[in-house]
């Protein structure tokens, strides 16, 4: 399962999705965010759908990728649609004993299992398209605009952007450690909570030092080569808007219109 995790992985390619403005990937991502909750109807996922192949196809990435960030996360998926199958009232279909299945629990469940698919697998395509460089300076170039935190802009991006980089490291040192742990006997799936939660101390400790190096090497590395923030930073590349960007935001705004006007489409029908 830990070799499942894709957030913070990106996969090289020379596709137009690559090319495009990170702050522009990053802006149309929490745009899309947005649209996902503003759907009312099965059917109105359909242009999230669309939308979402037409992306990886262009993105180049393989598909096989984005259904691989589903798998940890499935436990999760599987719970939220029991809390909401079992616990939402309305029009009762089916009860055994004090569970019971209502017609609004079946369509809210459905709602939120397709909410969250849609949102991972929307969200992963920013970290699959986009270097942690590009993405720590699409950050901080959008960060500026907010007055409260404008002056921290290099440094919370930074941070944000280190954090995403060092999920894939940690994931493969877990796993590494883990493996090391059943090695000498060690068991991290029988037993009920408690004992699982305890076997898991062989494989916490190493892991948070492990962590702790890293970070202090890190630290060691940023200060030998005179890093002192954002102040009088050059860039290799600087952002710059080109008209496929601009093209991105107008087929975002499609499908925003699409959603929007979607029930009304309905109703006529």
């Amino acid at each position: 399962m830990l070799k499942d995790i894709t957030i913070g992985q990106y996969y090289p390619e020379n596709s137009i999705i690559h090319r495009l403005d990170p702050r522009t990937k990053i802006l149309l991502t929490i745009i899309y965010i947005i649209s996902l909750f503003l759907i009312n109807e099965f059917s109105g996922y359909i242009y999230i759908f669309v939308f979402i192949i037409l992306t990886t196809y262009l993105s180049k990435v393989p598909v096989k990728y984005l259904l691989k960030g589903l798998k940890p996360l499935a436990v999760i998926i599987s719970i939220t649609v029991l809390i909401n199958l079992f616990l939402t009232p309305g029009h009762i279909i089916f009860q055994f004993g004090f569970l019971k299945i209502t017609k609004e629990g079946i369509k809210l469940s459905g709602f939120m299992a397709l909410r969250l698919m849609f949102l991972v697998v929307g969200t992963s395509l920013l970290t699959y398209t986009t270097t942690p460089i590009s993405l720590t300076d699409g950050i901080e170039s959008i960060v500026k605009f907010i007055p409260f935190i404008k002056k921290y802009a290099h440094e919370l991006a930074m941070m944000m952007s280190i954090a995403l980089r060092f999920i894939p490291t940690l994931t493969e040192e877990t796993d590494k450690i883990m493996k090391a742990q059943m090695a000498r006997g060690a068991d991290f799936e029988s037993g009920n909570i408690l004992q699982r939660a305890k076997s898991l101390v062989p494989l916490l400790v190493p892991l948070f030092i492990s962590a702790f190096r890293r970070a202090d090497d890190l630290a060691i590395a940023m200060e030998a080569r005179c890093y002192r923030g954002g102040e009088n930073r050059t860039r290799l590349k600087e952002l710059k808007m080109s008209p496929r960007d601009f093209f991105a935001f107008g087929v975002m705004l499609i499908l925003i219109l699409c959603i929007l006007i979607h029930p009304y489409l309905m109703e006529m029908i």
